[in-house]
């Protein structure tokens, strides 16, 4: 009896020495924000809106590009955009309540620029957040991808990605918007998606950026659900494009797919993966992206909403 009291104990002892450890990734409690007011211009309606980043609490006022603050690696989709000098904002991204805090709240909807009463434009916005940030002002409706540097410096290699989330989607059609052509039905169910991945990443003489994939976590979100807190997604090293779990937007980025960063130079350029890397490979970077559509750009369902919140690395 006694040897076997002794050997609980050590069991226990070896319980806790293993136990995962967590780190919460910067400001990913989303409990401080950052308010922007943007007065639109007059030929769209001359509304005042204000857009939110995530960053310690404050303001960053005014139509003027916005620069990541007070170390926050988050950057997201709500745009301030300045066309032939016409200025005009999208607010897709905005704090919610949650457990006493708040977190992150990423909603899919239209917007429409207005001109003399007339609708002259209508785009489907997509809610995101990511680990990078985002190049304002915003010049054009080309190419949105281009507009966004995604990925911070990173060297760990977590296990797992855990946070809380909770997910909403009307159900209705998913369409393709761009505001240069009729609105599209698209085939599918829309979805609330969560995307890690590992990367090491190096430059070449031109300026253009290659990488090699390391890990992978991509979660999809199909169910309506309440909140459901710190569930942990793991992340897969090495080349998984053979494993069951596999899917085909696991796979390596390459062409219109690929995620943009700034290069030495300051220019935004195509992140291309040339490969999968070794399991034990080091990472140079993290890409960590929430969107409450996975549709690529322009696409989704009008309502579709995800909630995130409490965003750790799990090792």
């Amino acid at each position: 009896m006694k040897n076997r009291v002794i050997i609980a104990i050590i069991c226990s002892m070896l319980s806790l020495s293993v136990s995962a450890e967590e780190e919460l990734v910067k400001f990913g409690n989303f409990d401080s924000w950052i308010t922007r007011t943007i007065k639109e211009s007059v030929l769209v309606g001359g509304k005042t809106q204000t857009l939110y980043e995530v960053g310690p609490k404050g303001t960053f006022d005014g139509a003027k590009a916005y620069t990541n603050q007070g170390g926050s690696p988050w950057g997201n989709s709500n745009v301030y955009a300045k066309v032939a000098g016409v200025v005009k904002t999208n607010v897709s991204v905005y704090p919610d309540a949650h457990q006493g805090g708040q977190c992150a709240k990423l909603s899919t909807h239209i917007v429409s620029a207005k001109a003399i009463g007339v609708i002259n434009i209508s785009v489907l916005a997509t809610g995101s957040i990511f680990l990078g940030t985002l190049l304002e002002p915003i010049t054009g409706s080309s190419n949105p991808m281009s507009k966004m540097s995604i990925g911070i410096p990173f060297t760990k290699k977590p296990k797992a990605v855990k946070f809380d989330y909770k997910y909403n989607s009307p159900g209705t059609e998913r369409i393709r918007e761009t505001g240069f052509s009729k609105r599209q039905k698209v085939a599918g169910k829309d979805k609330g998606q969560a995307l890690c991945l590992l990367q090491k990443r190096w430059e070449d003489a031109d300026g253009n950026i290659h990488a090699l994939r390391i890990g992978t976590m991509r979660q999809h979100f199909t169910q309506n659900c309440e909140w459901k807190e710190g569930q942990t997604f793991t992340i897969h090293y090495g080349d998984i494009s053979g494993e069951n779990y596999f899917q085909s937007d696991m796979g390596l980025m390459s062409g219109n797919n690929r995620f943009y960063a700034l290069n030495s130079k300051g220019k935004n350029v195509p992140v291309t993966e040339e490969g999968w890397a070794e399991p034990d490979e080091t990472p140079t970077h993290i890409v960590l992206k929430f969107d409450s559509s996975h549709g690529g750009a322009y696409v989704g369902t009008i309502g579709n909403t995800l909630w995130v919140d409490n965003v750790k690395l799990v090792y």
